[in-house]
């Protein structure tokens, strides 16, 4: 498609978007403050993963008053549920806001680094117009095959385009064939000691007003205080660090799932 033109998003929007962390973070230190604790408790830190936990009530509500899941959606949640490894999957408040903003700046061109059993994938071919295509990467077909005949039975399985290989080399495979700057929104959600690397790629392919989104920034609190045999933390950490940093992008941590960081390319 075209070049977006620099800040294609409307000024209101990435405000209120940028606003959006913030408004998280009140949210919940105001939860925090209204909260019967027992004096001594009070000098304690709060939980390092302030979103409500899976399985609590407070989640469920959240579920309750916001979810709007496709039915087929919501089939294939339940498949990946039943998975051993079901709890990779992105939870479905948090892709029901990927597949929002892919709507919101009306994306054409989707990256998505780690499938899994597709159903984020779905959510955004869900949202995309019928030329719209979700450029998928993933090391294991096995789990993408969860979700293939439900991505058919959606009507949106020619949107995704599944590649098996290593995400690293789809991507320079893209920017070798000319397609720096055509990509719209990436979600980055695959091997966490390669997230530095799958960022700077995307930057690349991601057009001027673009989005990426990059899951489990918070690795269920441990990028506090990285152990020094904790690889994974350690890049999720460094990279938090130098997100802060990055003049190329504007960027919103939100305590959502495992916590995601939007970052706006400028």
């Amino acid at each position: 498609g075209s070049e977006m033109p620099l800040l294609s998003v409307p000024k209101e929007v990435a405000v209120g978007t940028a606003m959006l962390g913030v408004a998280f973070a009140t949210g919940m230190l105001a939860v925090w403050g209204r909260a019967k604790v027992p004096a001594k408790a009070r000098t304690r830190s709060p939980p390092a993963v302030v979103w409500p936990a899976r399985d609590s009530p407070l989640r469920q509500y959240i579920l309750d008053h916001s979810l709007r899941e496709h039915p087929i959606l919501k089939k294939l949640r339940l498949l990946t549920a039943d998975h051993p490894w079901g709890r990779m999957m992105v939870s479905c408040e948090q892709a029901q806001l990927m597949a929002n903003l892919v709507k919101l700046i009306k994306a054409k061109k989707v990256l998505e680094i780690g499938v899994f059993t597709g159903y984020n994938a779905l959510n955004m071919a869900l949202v995309l117009p019928d030329n719209g295509r979700v450029i998928a990467c993933d090391i294991n077909e096995d789990y993408a095959k969860i979700g293939r005949p439900l991505w058919k039975e959606a009507g949106v399985e020619h949107k995704i385009d599944l590649r098996i290989k290593p995400a690293i080399q789809t991507l320079d495979e893209l920017l070798a064939n000319g397609e720096a700057e055509t990509f719209d929104f990436a979600f980055i959600d695959a091997d966490k000691e390669s997230y530095n690397e799958y960022y700077e790629k995307c930057l690349r392919l991601i057009k001027k007003g673009g989005i990426i989104a990059i899951d489990n920034v918070l690795w269920n609190g441990k990028v506090l205080k990285p152990r020094k045999d904790d690889l994974t933390a350690q890049s999720i950490h460094h990279l938090n660090e130098k997100l802060l940093r990055d003049a190329r992008v504007n960027i919103s941590m939100l305590p959502m799932g495992d916590g995601v960081t939007l970052a706006f390319k400028l």
